[in-house]
């Protein structure tokens, strides 16, 4: 757990992704889709930015992802921006890196309804990282992973 956790990820990177069509209703069909993602340091190193391509199936889009660490309580927090919603930042996800698995959560709604929602980032190489989001109606009792990212770093 250091300031460094997200160093692996500074660079350009394509995307694979992988996304329920329709989260927490009981679907099971996945939509596939590419993006792009170009990663830099703020803060010396304590934050980073990056800027990202999601070329949904029904039109492509810009987000933007602000992480930064905190020495005193040892924990990343990471936001959301979605070029769609330009005023909006979701809540931040905290979390931390342990033996090679970045886990994070944060309490949102969903559809009018209170959920928990977790980030794990693995499959950390040189080369390739993995993200997942999934979702939790119950507090974390129960997980429905609904949109998964492999990252294969660009040439």
């Amino acid at each position: 757990m250091s300031a460094h956790d997200f160093d692996f990820f500074h660079g350009r990177w394509t995307v694979a992704h992988r996304r329920l069509k329709d989260r927490l209703a009981g679907c099971t069909e996945w939509e596939l889709f590419g993006g792009t993602s170009d990663v830099r340091p703020l803060l010396g190193g304590a934050a980073n930015i990056d800027d990202n391509v999601i070329d949904l199936p029904g039109g492509a889009y810009r987000a933007a992802t602000l992480r930064s660490f905190d020495p005193a309580t040892r924990q990343w927090a990471i936001w959301w921006l979605d070029g769609r919603h330009p005023h909006a930042l979701d809540a931040p996800m905290l979390g931390r890196f342990e033996n090679g698995i970045g886990t994070f959560f944060a309490d949102e709604t969903f559809r009018g309804r209170p959920i928990t929602v977790r980030f794990l980032w693995s499959a950390i190489t040189p080369t390739t990282a993995r993200w997942e989001q999934a979702f939790s109606p119950d507090g974390g009792r129960s997980w429905e992973t609904n949109w998964e990212m492999d990252f294969t770093r660009a040439a």
